[in-house]
């Protein structure tokens, strides 16, 4: 009788699926991280078919598209685009969480929220993961885990050796995720601020990892205001005591300058503001910066982390300052 070879492989893939699960779940991950699409997404960055043997298993780069196009070519499941989310939050995220992998390993700088960010098997799991079904898994297995803690502990420590040192007014300060705008925002706290709002208050500094990654809520809301973490916050907030004036400060690399439409959207989120609200464009260069002049709104700032010392002022009776419209009600009766 002739041997069925389509159902073969169909039961060679389930097997290697059943096995994978396995070993996530002897990796003690909880039920969301031993499911079937993080299985998949471990065979994908270990590059493994179901007809290759774990001793085969090998450490690409891969970002979250090409794990999906690897899944869908060799075990002919299909992920739709917009599930990529899924298998970042799901599977990806707390597989670096637990030193299973790694995140940009080729460019630890790159910015969480590149579209070329990579992810690649940990060398010590890489060698534990070759010999599942084998005699020498359990041993091996039980090195792994005791280990475990150290190895985590010892890329926290890379990673927050990456990570961009800003430091406040107070003294005092934050770090944020390497690469992307994150430079910029510290030149604009440590350059811009002394020079253009000295004494002033950083309120608020958003970060790609943490969106509130510093937020003073209580100064904020001495000032009326109450940030909704769905809001569209700026990159910086500033409180410039000294002539009560909050300034709204973009940072901007590749996209999002204070144009006519952000203007209104800032003007409507900080409707209830105290303060003056004036509204501040950075750029890290006048090259950058070109590219986005027929964009920037009117009554408004620009300022340029390689010339710290000017700021540009677009149109308007004054220089750095808030407009008729964009002063508390209360203050403009006056």
């Amino acid at each position: 009788m002739p041997t069925n070879k389509p159902n073969r492989k169909i039961a060679t893939k389930k097997q290697r699926l059943t096995k994978t699960i396995a070993a996530l779940t002897a990796l003690q991950f909880g039920p969301k991280q031993r499911n079937e699409t993080a299985a998949y997404t471990l065979l994908a960055l270990l590059d493994l078919r179901s007809d290759v043997s774990w001793a085969a298993a090998q450490a690409p780069l891969r970002g979250i598209t090409p794990i999906i196009h690897f899944i869908a070519k060799a075990y002919g499941v299909r992920y739709a685009p917009n599930t990529r989310e899924t298998i970042r939050d799901d599977a990806v995220k707390f597989f670096v969480e637990a030193g299973l992998l790694l995140r940009n390993p080729d460019n630890p700088n790159r910015p969480t929220n590149s579209g070329r960010t990579v992810y690649q098997i940990e060398p010590s799991a890489l060698a534990l993961l070759r010999k599942v079904g084998t005699r020498d898994w359990p041993p091996a297995l039980k090195t792994y885990l005791v280990s475990r803690e150290g190895l985590k502990n010892e890329m926290a420590r890379t990673r927050h050796l990456a990570r961009v040192p800003v430091t406040l007014p107070n003294g005092s300060q934050v770090a944020l995720s390497p690469g992307g705008q994150n430079p910029l925002i510290k030149a604009i706290i440590e350059h811009f601020c002394p020079i253009f709002a000295p004494g002033g208050v950083v309120i608020y500094i958003g970060d790609t990892e943490n969106k509130f990654v510093h937020l003073e809520a209580e100064n904020l809301a001495s000032l009326g205001v109450t940030l909704d973490s769905a809001a569209k916050i700026p990159d910086v907030i500033v409180h410039y005591t000294a002539k009560n004036w909050l300034l709204l400060i973009e940072a901007v690399t590749s996209a999002g300058p204070v144009d006519g439409k952000r203007r209104k959207e800032l003007k409507e989120l900080f409707a209830d503001c105290k303060a003056g609200l004036v509204f501040v464009t950075a750029f890290e260069t006048r090259r950058t910066m070109q590219s986005f002049l027929s964009h920037i709104a009117w009554e408004s700032e620009v300022w340029i982390a390689e010339d710290p010392d000017h700021m540009i002022h677009f149109n308007g009776e004054r220089f750095l300052g808030p407009y008729p419209d964009a002063i508390p009600k209360r203050e403009a009766k006056k």
